[in-house]
């Protein structure tokens, strides 16, 4: 079993940053993917971005050039830069193991305005 937990979240300013963090406990070497999502209110939630075993990642195009994922064994992080106000979402961290299993972390709220 994987559990993951984020922290990070909180109240910027647009133009301004964040990181995000997300730690993986349990099983963590049948991690296969780690990866971000975010849903606004009456939204689906989305992929934001997301890294696999062999160290590939993929971000939504609305993020691509502002966000960065990086993977450090059972630690995930999102470093969002050149925030807008329509980052605003609940953010929530996954893991989907080889069982298949997938693990969601309860969300941090990202909150970007003036």
């Amino acid at each position: 079993q994987v559990q993951v937990v984020e922290s990070g979240g909180g109240l910027v300013q647009p133009g301004g940053s964040l990181r995000l963090s997300c730690a993986a406990s349990g099983t963590i070497n049948n991690i296969y993917i780690m990866g971000w999502y975010r849903q606004a209110p009456g939204k689906q939630r989305e992929l934001v971005a997301q890294v696999k075993s062999d160290g590939t990642t993929n971000y939504a195009d609305s993020v691509k050039g502002r966000f960065t994922i990086s993977r450090d064994n059972a630690k995930v992080y999102l470093q969002m830069n050149s925030l807008k106000p329509e980052d605003t979402a609940v953010y929530y961290c996954k893991a989907v193991t080889w069982d298949p299993a997938t693990s969601w972390g309860q969300g941090t709220q990202v909150t970007v305005s003036s």
